[in-house]
């Protein structure tokens, strides 16, 4: 396989063949497209994703809800500015409900009915109706449109354009660092150019294959597996060019430096590409089915990167001459990386020192970073989502001082059964202000129940109704038992999920290294790396950021995408130690790799920190709260664990580290 990937006559068909094929899968088929169903976020089973599938049986006329809130500049409303409200509201409504003034005067509101339908076109119809709410309003009255209705817009608006925002921005940070590492103004266009198509063809492939088996997926998830494809594949890209050059050092023939190259590089890359997927496919197992979604198309989306990394881009390289690496060009009798006096070598130098001291130093310091974690309250509410509060989240702040705080997004009570007495059970409920059947249809009736309490502090009133209803077979749901039941879901996935991963880390390790001492090793430090970067992220978020709590799935896809990823690198290190090991030893084989990947896993590791910290370009919390976790944890593992905390381990051991092995 290798002769053909860099043979002579063969190396362009690899190379163009598989350009042309991503090309026209790109351009000729796109990607995939699903319709999106109302419980594609809910963990399965949970009460309020069956009450919300109950909601999806209401007649297609059904309706959801938009508020126009009316507030005064300045003090109360008068008299004057009622009668305009009042004379507008039935335009504004259809003839619906008419405008209620607040008992303090500051304030008054219209309930909107807003057919339901595709996001799209909710967005548009709440558009219209925030726009017509301006025109009604007269002097001094601000008109504002807030609910269920216009947080959805407001939510779809965000995506809009997002992905290729994010792509662009992630491109141009990858491009950026690449021009960097290599310092050749043409050299970075080669792997940027391959891991670009094999992202877009990791988009197609992953969409057309989850709509194919029936996967769910979000705006969010094509986001995601850019950022993982560019990370994951300019990893692999760098791992693979460093032992390109070295080679070109020692063989005058590129073809065959390529295919020492690729022989020494495939098994860390594959070993690396095979952790990282089956730890993406344990999200398979997630109650959520974007989750599950997301999961997959990340797996396929590293599978592509690996693939274009190993065959794509060997063949492309061997295409040019040594020219490609100018001005820094590589010719036959210069020094090799491992036998020069760098940066690397120094500090693997000072380690051999004193190794328990930098252990123990190390171990105290990410000790100290994840105190934190023991502070970390999960949970955000449906106004904390949002980076930048939009229209729909701060009007209903706002209404909130003149309302009961659930008027702007009733809890809802969703049954087959007698309509009449969960109306009754619903208002037995301490903390409902009041309720009411808002729909009946297709043999559901909904009952909406407005809350006192604001968002976020209702979920004892929400366990009370569920206890008061489920005499009646009735689901309680809405955002307040939503976000209570998402909590719920995370914590079941976590619990089954991270320790499935570090068993499939752990065994992945043990089959490479044909060890049990080092896997186990790397795996503490992994570890150890992701819960010193949960902990100074709380401190981070709730300090400089502002943040009140952390996104209750946040937990596990950093966990995720910590460990598997962050096993990539000490991967690198350990393979490249045990080929050194075997000509001198387990201590200098443990320096001499340390010395000759120092330099491409440190740049790998920043790479993919930055590109992770692009997700702070989509204005959700979630996605910024999980792109710093990764950020800090990959510049731990990349700039501490690896360069200093495993070199020492396996300094302190020695040739126990490889136990039951043996490398010299």
């Amino acid at each position: 396989m290798t002769s053909l990937i860099i043979g002579r006559r063969t190396a362009w068909l690899l190379a163009l063949v598989p350009f042309l094929l991503a090309l026209v899968l790109i351009g000729a088929v796109g990607e995939g497209d699903r319709e999106s169903r109302s419980t594609d976020a809910l963990p399965a089973g949970l009460d309020s994703t069956e009450g919300t599938a109950l909601l999806d049986r209401l007649p297609e006329d059904a309706s959801t809800a938009a508020i126009v809130l009316f507030t005064a500049d300045r003090g109360r409303l008068s008299p004057d500015q009622l009668t305009a409200l009042r004379d507008a509201g039935p335009d504004l409504a259809g003839g619906g409900s008419p405008v209620v003034p607040a008992e303090d005067g500051t304030a008054a509101l219209l309930a909107v009915p807003i057919p339901s339908g595709p996001a799209g076109e909710v967005a548009d119809r709440v558009s219209a109706l925030r726009a017509a709410a301006d025109d009604a309003a007269p002097e001094g009255v601000q008109a504002q449109v807030t609910g269920s209705a216009a947080v959805q817009a407001d939510l779809s608006a965000v995506f809009d354009g997002a992905n290729t925002r994010l792509l662009v921005v992630t491109a141009l940070v990858v491009a950026v660092l690449l021009v960097i590492t290599y310092r050749s103004p043409v050299l970075w266009l080669v792997p940027l150019a391959v891991v670009g198509v094999a992202d877009r063809l990791a988009g197609v492939l992953a969409t057309r294959l989850m709509a194919e088996v029936g996967v769910a997926w979000d705006e969010s998830t094509v986001g995601i597996l850019s950022v993982l494809v560019f990370g994951a594949g300019t990893d692999y890209a760098l791992l693979l060019i460093s032992r390109y050059r070295d080679e070109l050092r020692t063989e005058p023939s590129r073809h065959r430096a390529m295919a020492h190259a690729l022989r020494r590089t495939a098994e860390a890359v594959l070993a690396s590409a095979t952790t990282v997927v089956l730890g993406l496919l344990t999200l398979l197992l997630s109650l959520t089915p974007t989750t599950r979604g997301l999961g997959l198309a990340c797996a396929v989306g590293v599978v592509v990167a690996a693939a274009f990394a190993l065959v794509v881009l060997p063949a492309v390289l061997v295409l040019f001459g040594r020219w490609v690496f100018w001005p820094r060009v590589p010719h036959v009798g210069e020094a090799v990386t491992v036998e020069s006096d760098t940066v690397w070598h120094r500090i693997g130098a000072r380690v051999a020192r004193r190794p328990a001291a930098v252990v123990g130093g190390s171990v105290v310091l990410l000790a100290v970073m994840a105190v934190g974690l023991l502070r970390v309250d999960l949970g955000l509410d449906q106004a904390e989502q949002f980076l930048d509060e939009p229209e729909a989240i701060s009007a209903a702040a706002r209404l909130a001082d003149s309302f009961p705080a659930g008027t702007a997004d009733p809890t809802q009570v969703v049954t087959e059964g007698s309509g009449e007495a969960v109306l009754e059970a619903v208002r037995s409920v301490d903390g409902v202000s009041s309720a009411r059947v808002s729909a009946t249809g297709g043999g559901v009736v909904v009952v909406d129940a407005v809350l006192t309490g604001r968002s976020g502090e209702n979920a004892q009133v929400v366990t009370a109704l569920r206890e008061a209803v489920a005499p009646y077979d009735a689901h309680v749901t809405g955002a307040e038992a939503k976000a209570l039941d998402e909590r719920e879901g995370s914590d079941r996935d976590l619990r089954l999920i991270v320790p499935l991963i570090l068993a499939l880390v752990l065994g992945g390790l043990v089959a490479l290294l044909r060890s049990v001492v080092a896997p186990a090793l790397l795996v503490v430090t992994v570890v150890a790396t992701y819960a010193a970067a949960m902990g100074a992220s709380w401190w981070l978020f709730t300090g400089l950021l502002g943040f009140g709590a952390m996104d209750s799935g946040v937990p596990l896809f950093a966990f995720l995408f910590l460990v598997a990823l962050g096993v990539d690198y000490n991967i690198f290190l350990v393979t490249r130690a045990r080929e050194e090991a075997a000509g001198h030893g387990a201590r200098a084989g443990m320096l001499r790799a340390l010395s000759a990947t120092g330099g491409v896993i440190t740049s790998a590791g920043v790479l993919l920190a930055a590109v992770f910290a692009v997700l702070g370009v989509l204005p959700l919390v979630v996605l910024a709260q999980l792109g710093t976790i990764i950020c800090l944890g990959v510049l731990l593992d990349t700039l501490l664990v690896r360069t200093l905390l495993v070199p020492a381990l396996a300094l302190v051991l020695g040739d126990r580290f490889w136990w039951p092995r043996r490398v010299a």
